[in-house]
């Protein structure tokens, strides 16, 4: 049998293993507990990395909104700048700063008349031409010291158009502020020889209507304040101008294919509207440019077509159609072409009211 020292050894024994055992469950607790510990904190770590994922769309989002936004804002704050600044300039554009007139230049007198008949009753409005009135055809016109001080002011400046002011760029560099009105905009029935169209489109009266529309349509455009004046006046000028048309077609119905010489281009517009078969001479308001040469040409073709009438302006010299009418026995009529005269509103009506009682004498 055992003794108690045995025993007692065998009981310590015991107590030394369960202490080991029970050491043991603790540390593997411990561990797990820290491998627990271990795998919450990487999935907190995942789920983190997974949200940050899914808010970066979310923020990008955001900013580019933010970034349209102030564009946006940008944009708008741009667009009223400008249209403000147009609002400025159109409110201004025919307003002289200095005085408040609106300051409008004819380039010459079948300009000034159009002008002066749309322009009447307009207030604040100061009306000049640039060319003497009675300075005729612009052709090789030289401007002069007096013109560019006359335009350097000027709101607006009216012209008859192609061609006829050569000189046009030359204005515009002097004030390049202006509104330049070309009269000749909506002009279709032109006539043209060698590519060099003849600006001479007012003797034909339907044209003439055309250029008084448009520039009564500009001055609107371009002077609101009086823009019922110019609408009023351009109704009222057209309607005799429509009654002037009718006379004219009328009382010269005889004159449909009679044959004339033009010995000045400004009525070539003129005998076509008329129906006049023309031999039309380039003389550039210079009969002296017309060789004898040419004379001859023009004297032996007039025979042959049996030609009875010559067209002349009534302020030309008239040597050249002399010669010509003496030899084809034919009819010189000086016609007014409406280039030079009074300052009367009626000018143009009356210049071809002269120009019809001259071409009713023309013998059967």
């Amino acid at each position: 049998m055992p003794n108690k020292n045995e025993e007692a050894k065998s009981e310590n024994e015991k107590k030394r293993v369960k202490l080991a055992n029970k050491k043991a469950k603790l540390e593997n607790k411990k561990l797990k507990q820290k491998e627990t510990s271990s795998k919450n904190k990487k999935a907190e770590i995942e789920n983190k990395k997974a949200e940050n994922k899914e808010a970066k769309p979310e923020e990008l989002n955001a900013k580019t909104s933010k970034y349209i936004k102030y564009v946006s804002i940008a944009i708008l704050v741009l667009i009223l700048i400008t249209i403000i600044g147009v609002l400025n300039i159109n409110r201004n554009k025919n307003i002289n700063k200095d005085d408040g007139v609106t300051k409008i230049v004819t380039s010459f007198y079948p300009m000034y008349i159009i002008a002066e008949n749309l322009v009447d009753g307009a207030s604040n409005v100061e009306l000049t031409n640039m060319a003497d009135v009675n300075v005729g055809c612009l052709h090789n016109y030289t401007l002069k010291t007096e013109d560019i001080k006359k335009v350097e002011n000027a709101d607006i400046f009216i012209s008859n158009g192609l061609g006829m002011e050569s000189f046009i760029n030359k204005l515009i560099e002097t004030n390049n502020d202006m509104d330049v009105i070309d009269s000749s905009a909506n002009v279709k029935n032109t006539i043209s020889d060698d590519d060099e169209v003849n600006p001479h489109i007012w003797t034909n009266i339907d044209n003439y209507i055309e250029q008084v529309k448009t520039v009564a349509e500009k001055l609107k455009e371009y002077d609101h304040t009086n823009a019922k004046v110019y609408e009023d006046n351009k109704k009222e000028y057209i309607s005799k101008l429509v009654k002037l048309k009718n006379k004219f077609n009328v009382e010269l119905k005889k004159l449909q294919g009679k044959r004339a010489i033009c010995l000045n281009e400004a009525f070539e517009y003129m005998g076509k509207d008329l129906g006049l078969q023309l031999t039309t001479l380039k003389t550039d308001h210079e009969e002296s440019t017309l060789s004898a040469e040419t004379l001859k040409n023009v004297i032996d073709v007039a025979k042959t077509q049996e030609t009875k009438i010559i067209l002349v302006d009534k302020n030309d010299n008239k040597s050249n159609a002399q010669t010509i009418a003496n030899e084809i026995d034919a009819q010189i009529l000086e016609l007014n072409s409406g280039l030079a005269g009074s300052l009367d509103k009626d000018a143009y009506i009356n210049a071809m009211e002269e120009n019809i009682e001259k071409l009713k004498s023309v013998e059967n």
